[in-house]
């Protein structure tokens, strides 16, 4: 009969290699290496937000990755070239997330809600991509609590400021 250490310690080397590759495959733009992002503003509702923009491949893959907890009046906008859809993952994020996708008029087609990040190699072997129910051209990550401290909805207008 199996004991449980002989059944986990499989799974766990596994999950610990599957870590290692996904970091070593990520571009090198992604990884510790600084990346600069370009800032914004936008409007969720009235909702006032500064944002870090990614609108390139190197900046959209890097993400949030390795930053700190953001205020609740700051972000991160994705920008993509055409809409579609366009999945995120919390790997080597440190803090929960909240999510908005929005379609190229700034309206909300898909949502989540403190999404948790993807730190150890376990959570890294069984981190999901989100991918949304509709096309979207933007998609909006605030540490959790946003959405509902600002009441954001399916309802809710993105209003780009400056991008």
């Amino acid at each position: 009969m199996t004991t449980r250490a002989q059944a986990l310690i499989p799974v766990t080397i596994a999950a610990v290699i599957i870590g290692v590759i996904g970091l070593l495959t990520l571009p090198s733009d992604s990884k510790l290496e600084s990346v600069e992002f370009p800032r914004g503003t936008i409007l969720i509702d009235d909702a006032a937000l500064e944002v870090q923009i990614a609108d390139s491949e190197p900046r959209r893959v890097r993400g949030l990755m390795f930053q700190d907890q953001l205020p609740f009046d700051q972000g991160m906008i994705f920008v993509f070239n055409e809409p579609g859809l366009h999945s995120l993952w919390m790997l080597n994020m440190q803090f929960p997330l909240d999510m908005i996708w929005f379609d190229s008029d700034g309206n909300v087609v898909h949502i989540e809600k403190n999404v948790p990040p993807c730190k150890t190699a376990l959570e890294i072997a069984a981190c999901q991509s989100i991918v949304p129910d509709d096309v979207a051209k933007y998609v909006l990550e605030v540490t959790a609590g946003f959405i509902d401290m600002n009441n954001v909805t399916v309802d809710s207008k993105l209003t780009i400021i400056s991008i």
